[in-house]
């Protein structure tokens, strides 16, 4: 990577996010599964470069920290411009299931005994 392309990784976050610095939502967690809408809103505005590499990723359920990585980019970055898209109606989030009730302890003694064969 040359010296161009370092000073280049630098400002294209803050493009990518037209200077924001905060997402307009904060209900996006590391794991809120994100899937693009299929199709699309008639009414959605045609969408930039990078937010359609965004919903070609997400044309199955992935969660906002694989995106983020896929794109090489800050999880804040991902996050501020997963809202753009949801906002338009062209993906859809889904937040973690909570955890309910007692976990089971023979599946963990199962997979503990598993991890100890490896």
């Amino acid at each position: 990577m040359g010296a161009g392309d370092e000073a280049g990784r630098l400002v294209r976050p803050f493009t990518l996010t037209g200077g924001r610095t905060r997402p307009s939502r904060s209900d996006f967690t590391l794991i809120t599964t994100v899937t693009a809408v299929d199709p699309p809103p008639e009414r959605a505005t045609r969408p930039q470069p990078e937010q359609m590499r965004i919903l070609r990723l997400c044309a199955r359920p992935l969660a906002v920290a694989e995106v983020a990585a896929c794109l090489d980019l800050p999880v804040s970055v991902a996050v501020i411009m997963l809202c753009d898209l949801l906002e338009a109606g062209l993906i859809t989030a889904r937040p973690p299931r909570p955890v309910t009730g007692t976990p089971d302890l023979e599946l963990l003694q199962k997979v503990r005994d598993g991890l100890g064969r490896i």
